[in-house]
């Protein structure tokens, strides 16, 4: 095999989708499956939609996923002038030609086309041919240029994903490859960009099967070598239909504001029609060291939300507690709290990561530590009775002297159920109601160690 080289190809007209984020992936695993390089190229040619906001999407959300291109990014409207050499050559070998019919021309064309009971599409009128006589050419209209297809045969491929697939060329016309402005159609611009890049394995969603028979013929009609194509099948949103831009998807920097970890995102899209065997969590260097193309399923894989969840919580409970710390600051940060330098976040983050599925939650536990708190008023009524609050003031002396660790604040805690006659959940519940705002949490004496002395007592004096 020649190098293997795969590309990633978003437009920029909105954000980086999640099932272009899983082509990506795996794009990018089968090149460094194999030591190849993984480009990336801009298919920015719908001028009219594509913005420089949603470029910088793409990407910052290819930088957060970790997915290193080697070559890129790549512009194709910094590329018009290659475009219209290939146009050129290819009209000069009698392989594309101009055609001038109006948008008018072509509605009226399809609406006799239906009427007749035909399967609509461009009759050829302005392919030449030997003996015809093309119309004559109409005054102040610009023509498009049109990739003559052959009108025979059948375009065969052997799909990665799907397997053979076979599609006669009497079944697609003669696509428009140039625009009037001279901007090229995707089709068009593909296949240049690919055999310039010298692409040699495509992964795309399978709603592209239908524009590959039209690539091939081009491909052909350019001498140019054949790229493999694997057609992954779609991803499915929760109501069963396609998850798209339009319908109900979110971009994949939203879940990194949602506090998802970035190899949380990439495990559990890879394993969107992807396996290896029962494997559920796997490192990035796993995946790359079993992604050879294969075990790619044909039938569409179903986005679960509540798994992406169970899967990002078994990466937050496996983090580096430091990595936690330096990732969740910022998020308190965010909700206008002040996190002293010397707040000991990495050692909240491993005594709470264990509840947390996503950065955020971890967030709401560690907001406790730097802002006011406040129970329900249920928690309250239950909990906070005279006599709770007369321990809880006990405590409070207690705690002035003890020693600012779990033992010492558990010392203090006993030193107060002994001389008050009290079973520990008669004083830790009203505790965390008082100091964390909830009626559950980690053992106590290991929280209370975490907090500043000074907001401890205060809160404990307010009882």
């Amino acid at each position: 095999m020649s190098q293997v080289r795969t590309r990633i190809a978003p437009s920029p007209t909105g954000f980086l989708h999640l099932g272009t984020a899983r082509t990506a992936l795996f794009s990018w695993a089968y090149a460094r499956h194999h030591g190849g390089q993984f480009v990336l190229r801009i298919e920015d040619t719908d001028v009219a939609r594509s913005t420089q906001d949603s470029v910088e999407q793409i990407l910052a959300s290819m930088h957060w996923l970790g997915l290193e291109y080697d070559e890129g990014p790549i512009y194709q409207m910094q590329r018009l002038e290659r475009y219209q050499a290939v146009a050129q050559e290819l009209i000069a070998a009698g392989k594309a030609y101009y055609c001038y019919c109006t948008p008018e021309e072509l509605n009226a064309m399809r609406e006799a086309q239906k009427a007749r009971g035909e399967k609509t599409g461009y009759d050829g009128r302005w392919r030449p041919a030997p003996g015809k006589t093309l119309p004559a050419i109409p005054e102040g209209v610009k023509p498009v240029i049109r990739f003559a297809n052959p009108e025979e045969g059948d375009v065969v491929w052997n799909d990665l994903v799907k397997g053979p697939i076979s599609i006669n060329n009497r079944e697609i016309d003669d696509l428009i490859i140039v625009r009037p402005d001279g901007v090229p159609t995707y089709n068009f611009a593909v296949v240049v960009d690919d055999w310039d890049m010298q692409i040699t394995h495509v992964f795309r969603g399978d709603e592209h099967v239908n524009n590959t028979p039209w690539q091939i013929n081009l491909f052909r009609a350019l001498g140019a070598p054949l790229p493999a194509f694997g057609h992954v099948p779609i991803i499915l949103g929760d109501d069963g239909l396609k998850l798209s831009k339009r319908r109900g998807a979110v971009s994949v920097t939203a879940y990194e504001e949602a506090g998802y970890l970035p190899e949380a995102m990439l495990n559990y899209l890879a394993r969107l029609g992807w396996s290896h065997g029962d494997d559920e969590i796997f490192s990035r260097e796993q995946l790359v060291a079993w992604f050879d193309g294969s075990h790619l399923t044909k039938s569409p894989a179903q986005w679960d939300a509540a798994k992406l969840e169970w899967v990002n919580g078994q990466y937050i409970k496996a983090a580096d507690d430091a990595r936690l710390a330096a990732l969740v600051k910022p998020r308190l940060l965010k909700r206008g709290l002040t996190v002293p330098d010397t707040a000991p976040l990495a050692a909240m983050c491993a005594l709470f990561k264990d509840r947390c599925n996503t950065l955020e939650v971890l967030a709401d536990w560690l907001a406790m530590f730097f802002g006011s708190v406040q129970a329900s008023e249920a928690d309250q009524t239950q909990h906070l009775t005279e006599g709770a609050r007369a321990a809880l003031q006990e405590l409070a002396a207690a705690l002035k002297e003890a020693e600012w660790t779990p033992a010492g604040v558990s010392a203090a805690m006993k030193a107060v159920l002994t001389a008050r006659g009290l079973k520990m959940p008669q004083l830790a519940i009203p505790l965390r109601v008082l100091v964390c705002g909830r009626s559950q949490t980690p053992a106590i004496d290991q929280v209370l160690a975490l907090f500043d002395r000074e907001i401890l007592m205060a809160r404990l004096q307010s009882a």
